[in-house]
């Protein structure tokens, strides 16, 4: 059963036993449980802790979520395209650890204009797009927050916790980090008190707020310079999402 972590980071023959046991429970209820790989059933059984009862009924019901988000596979372009063509997420190198970079603009997303439906869509979307990026040895991404200009009308709490939820819920132990960058105070506030509370203890920590200060040292020390983007003083263009989509290594 060892074998079965080859790329997948440290485990123990006791992890990959609960693996096992997770496996036997979710395909005894949902026979399509078995089109998933070992190191996909071992990230929902590190997010609920190796209880294998709570990430057996979290996995199932990713499963359903699944056939109804995306029931070809993938979300196509065109349910997402005016989302897309707002160019608020960007895909950048790669940080010190080999996890690739999602780059996102909050400042280009604007309440009054978001349709929840598309908008869930894109979220997958974009999740689904990193995720095809993480190699092989690695299983987690780093994302940038750019926060720079944004103000009450990019402001959208039920977007911003719908985005968490789907990402712990159905993309659990995929974000290493995010670092929030360029955030203005009062993004904090709203960020603490509407916000936080729906953030689980296992991912609340991966939000780190960089002080301006501390903006360039925080980064390089993520990030080294031929694979930080080049707005942020280093050397890698950035892809917007729209245009990314055609790019090889996104199969």
């Amino acid at each position: 059963m060892a074998s079965a972590g080859a790329g997948g980071g440290a485990a123990g023959e006791g992890e990959w036993l609960k693996v096992a046991e997770l496996r036997a429970v979710v395909q005894a209820q949902d026979p399509r449980a078995k089109e998933v790989d070992n190191l996909t059933l071992r990230r929902f059984l590190r997010a609920r802790d190796h209880n294998v009862e709570k990430a057996a009924a979290m996995f199932l019901k990713f499963l359903k979520w699944r056939r109804e988000a995306a029931p070809d596979g993938f979300v196509p372009e065109e349910r997402v395209r005016r989302e897309l063509a707002q160019d608020k997420a960007w895909m950048g190198g790669v940080d010190r650890s080999g996890r690739p970079i999602l780059v996102g603009f909050l400042a280009r997303h604007y309440s009054a204009d978001r349709d929840m439906p598309e908008y869930k869509s894109f979220v997958v979307y974009f999740f689904d797009k990193i995720c095809a990026r993480i190699p092989r040895g690695q299983e987690k991404f780093l994302a940038i927050v750019d926060l720079q200009g944004w103000g009450y009308a990019n402001c959208d709490v039920r977007a911003y916790i719908a985005s968490i939820e789907i990402m712990q819920n159905y993309y659990p132990e995929r974000l290493g980090k995010a670092l929030m960058i360029n955030v203005p105070y009062i993004f904090v506030k709203v960020w603490k008190t509407m916000i936080y509370p729906f953030i689980d203890t296992n991912t609340r920590d991966k939000f780190v707020f960089v002080e301006d200060k501390n903006l360039h040292e925080t980064l390089r020390q993520e990030i080294d310079e031929t694979q930080l983007p080049e707005y942020l003083g280093g050397k890698m263009p950035l892809i917007p999402l729209k245009d990314y989509v055609q790019q090889p290594e996104s199969a």
